[in-house]
């Protein structure tokens, strides 16, 4: 059979459900889940016992933003391994995806992508037309970055930062203006977040992308360029100090973030009891710090969060506190809520 009758099969062939699967990276799909920022940290806004459909519908909404970029991340990851399959073929560990074994053709791969973009585009719509844009910003900006800027210096991790802004703008995009009932009258809510816990997300992804150069560096020593081209321009003492400065400005924006009191937008407690979530962000980034530099970790963020039970913990905590404290500062006293759940 000719290398030319071998190609027209591949690209005929219907790929598995199995195959798809794997190459739309479930276990990355964690990161996904900054969508959901928004609806968190804007709970004191939207509660209200007395409209449980009005609440219902804004979770609605948040998740339905989540099945978007869940899509998105799909089509994003179909399309990048698309591009970079010789790559791929090459490297020890990326040369087993669906794409580079020759289980997904690039036709298949390229059609499937599209499918995905579509219904996204679509959901997005439905929501309004910003989150639309938003969306289209995001698939933009991840197609610049599969073409060109992964091979530029700095600007590879600073788009990959930007990705993770874009999840956290089209959280608080997809819940804004929506309506609740308060005592029989209906209120349009303001649900934007604080630019502050925008500037935070931004700080912590680029740490992640940073530690993450750091660990594929790390791996792949002396034969750098075969794993990522981009690698080759890097160090590891540099990656150290950029990692160094990031963290520390993560965690000064994240504690300016829980006593900004006097901006209308940062939405926080104005006891300033938001600051009793500042330990666990110290810990996790302390905790990633260890992961990185003792146990040679870092080159795979979503792997790390997922196996790493002290990390598991910390957020857990960190997510109940911060609940708890909006909670208290929406309905007055834990009196209060006990009150209102159980009397």
């Amino acid at each position: 059979m000719s290398a030319e009758q071998e190609a027209t099969i591949q690209t005929s062939r219907i790929p598995s459900i199995g195959a798809i699967v794997k190459e739309a990276r479930p276990r990355q799909m964690v990161k996904n889940g900054l969508v959901l920022v928004p609806l968190f940290f804007t709970v004191n806004i939207w509660y209200s016992g007395d409209d449980i459909a009005g609440m219902a519908a804004i979770v609605g909404r948040a998740f339905a933003a989540l099945g978007i970029f869940v899509l998105l991340s799909a089509a994003v990851y179909f399309i990048n391994d698309s591009i970079d399959i010789d790559q791929d073929r090459a490297h020890p560990r990326k040369r087993h995806r669906p794409i580079a074994a020759g289980r997904i053709s690039v036709g298949w791969a390229i059609g499937l992508a599209v499918v995905f973009i579509v219904g996204a585009f679509a959901a997005s719509l439905a929501i309004s037309a910003i989150m639309l844009i938003t969306v289209a910003a995001y698939l933009a900006t991840n197609v610049v970055y599969s073409w060109w800027i992964k091979n530029v210096i700095l600007l590879d991790v600073m788009a990959v930062a930007s990705g993770f802004v874009l999840r956290a703008v089209a959280g608080s995009v997809a819940i804004d203006h929506a309506v609740i009932e308060r005592s029989g009258a209906a209120v349009e809510l303001n649900l934007t977040i604080s630019p502050w816990l925008y500037v935070v997300t931004a700080l912590g992804a680029l740490f992640l992308a940073l530690a993450k150069r750091r660990g594929e560096l790390f791996s792949a020593g002396d034969n750098s360029q075969a794993h990522r081209s981009i690698l080759s321009e890097y160090s590891l003492p540099l990656l150290d100090n950029l990692i160094n400065v990031i963290a520390t400005a993560t965690l000064i924006a994240y504690t300016l973030y829980t006593f900004s009191t006097g901006v209308a937008e940062a939405n926080v407690p104005t006891n300033n009891s938001m600051m009793l979530t500042i330990p666990f962000v110290a810990y996790g980034i302390m905790r990633y710090l260890y992961l990185i530099h003792v146990r040679g970790d870092g080159k795979a963020p979503e792997e790390i969060l997922i196996r790493d039970w002290p990390l598991r913990i910390n957020i857990f905590l960190w997510l109940i506190t911060g609940s708890s404290v909006l909670i208290w500062d929406r309905l007055g006293s834990w009196g209060l809520i006990w009150d209102r759940f159980f009397n």
